[in-house]
């Protein structure tokens, strides 16, 4: 098994007043050669944004890109019809492909919404853009890794282009659990919302990541109740 450790106070930190972002590998003005990914998975952004503002409208090409928001709302709006909130409890995918113009705003006047945005490389380019939203609450078992996304539009959870798997759990403290990678030319990145878990020997804090390469699974024993979020992508690509 090979792995990489991310601790949560090694991101690249981005403050702009109404937006304060981590970015756990290279984005906007945070550069880190060995900060460009992880296989397919390219950005791993954890934002928090105050009450009232957020993203204008702004384009994307050819990227899967996936949000899931951690408490508050997110609004979305984009040219091809979409608008709306996305809530804590959901997931929001849209493959910009040929093109997709949106904005993401923050949902409440007063709130702030805190959301992690996760761009995949796909696997096939200038696609047809799509979006799609779903909620989580019926596929979530307790200890348990739950899929919510995958490439297979009549799986559990959202579907993207490319091979990968993204699982999410809520965890007690004294659990130990296995995750099985998907396919044997993926790794697996780890990343933990909340809590504190072990993996490999290696002790991971809230918002800590941890890839796992050529290995077929990882165990995960967790030292306190955690949320953890697996994405389970192609290493090469």
């Amino acid at each position: 098994m090979k792995t990489i450790y991310h601790a949560a106070n090694s991101r690249g930190d981005a403050n702009h007043g109404w937006l304060k972002s981590k970015h756990t590998f290279s984005f906007a003005n945070y550069h880190n050669p060995a900060r460009m990914g992880f296989g397919a998975l390219r950005v791993i952004n954890d934002d928090f944004v105050i009450g009232g503002q957020g993203f204008g409208k702004h384009s994307h090409r050819d990227m899967e890109i996936i949000s899931i928001p951690l408490s508050g709302k997110l609004g979305h709006g984009d040219n091809i019809g979409n608008a709306g909130i996305i809530e804590t409890g959901e997931i929001q995918v849209m493959s910009a492909g040929t093109g997709i113009t949106h904005s993401e705003m923050n949902g409440d006047a007063n709130e702030p919404v805190k959301f992690l945005q996760i761009w995949v490389i796909p696997n096939k380019m200038s696609v047809n853009p799509r979006y799609q939203q779903i909620r989580m609450d019926d596929i979530m078992q307790p200890n348990a890794f739950n899929q919510v996304l995958s490439p297979n539009a009549d799986n559990a959870g959202v579907w993207i282009h490319q091979n990968a798997w993204f699982s999410m759990g809520d965890f007690d403290k004294g659990v130990t659990q296995t995750y099985h990678i998907k396919d044997a030319n993926n790794g697996a990145y780890i990343f933990v919302i909340s809590g504190k878990v072990v993996i490999n020997g290696q002790i991971l804090n809230t918002r800590d990541g941890l890839g796992v390469s050529d290995t077929a699974n990882f165990t995960m024993e967790v030292e306190e109740d955690a949320k953890v979020l697996v994405m389970d992508v192609p290493m090469s690509f």
